[in-house]
């Protein structure tokens, strides 16, 4: 299953985002659940139920395998990637780098000056 914690960008799942991914999503909840995001029916369900469903696509659907690319770090894995895999996974980190603000870096930043105090006792 894809752990999916924020449904935003700059979320804390950096392997998909919410608006540039639509296609994968609506394709994925097709493939998984059958369901139609892009009907009247589909307009009742909640904001929390949208996030329980895109939590629980598999690995299997368009979305989990474009998430199992971005997010390989195992070099073993990575070595024998096709090339297109090794496009989208470049492709993500390309962008994902791009979205870095300077803010983001330094909240970044100060949250692990804040963690390496903590395991340091300090």
């Amino acid at each position: 299953m894809l752990l999916v914690r924020k449904l935003t960008r700059g979320s804390s799942d950096p392997y998909y985002d919410l608006f540039e991914d639509w296609d994968l999503i609506v394709s994925s909840f097709l493939s998984q659940y059958g369901l139609r995001i892009r009907t009247k029916e589909f307009e009742t369900v909640s904001w929390d139920e949208f996030k329980a469903l895109l939590a629980g696509l598999s690995p299997e659907t368009a979305l989990g395998r474009i998430v199992a690319i971005r997010s390989e770090n195992d070099e073993n894995i990575l070595k024998h990637f096709s090339p297109e895999q090794k496009r989208i996974r470049n492709e993500w980190r390309d962008s994902s780098a791009k979205k870095i603000t300077a803010e983001n870096f330094a909240e970044q930043m100060a949250d692990l000056e804040r963690m390496m105090a903590a395991m340091a006792g300090g």
